[in-house]
């Protein structure tokens, strides 16, 4: 299977968990594209805005694209702008909150296989 879009060709869905603020994810990559292991999203976060602290058991990857942001895993905290990565561990509180007066923009990545 083969797929080239834009990712503003794919809708975004605001994420409505109680605990986020300002979040919407656009799902880029799932299995029914045909990627069976690992799924792709795009995040955006708006300026004071944040994602719910949260655990779940896998893991997820992150790459920041642009904005700063405060990464909260755990007992660990880690301002972060464009171009980090990171790795956030099964099993471990976890948020990202937007520190910046523009939108965060992040890549997420997590597997299917939990």
């Amino acid at each position: 299977m083969f797929k080239a879009v834009h990712y503003t060709d794919i809708p975004g869905e605001k994420v409505e968990d109680g605990a986020s603020k300002g979040v919407v994810v656009r799902w880029l990559i799932t299995k029914d594209d045909g990627a069976e292991n690992f799924a792709m999203r795009y995040f955006e976060v708006e300026p004071g805005g944040q994602t719910a602290l949260h655990s779940h058991n896998w893991e997820h990857e992150v790459f920041i694209i642009d904005g700063r942001c405060l990464v909260v895993c755990g007992d660990s905290e880690r301002e972060v702008s464009p171009g980090y990565v990171v790795f956030l561990s099964p099993n471990v509180k976890h948020c990202l909150k937007n520190l910046g007066e523009r939108k965060l923009r992040f890549l997420c990545l997590i597997p299917y296989k939990r």
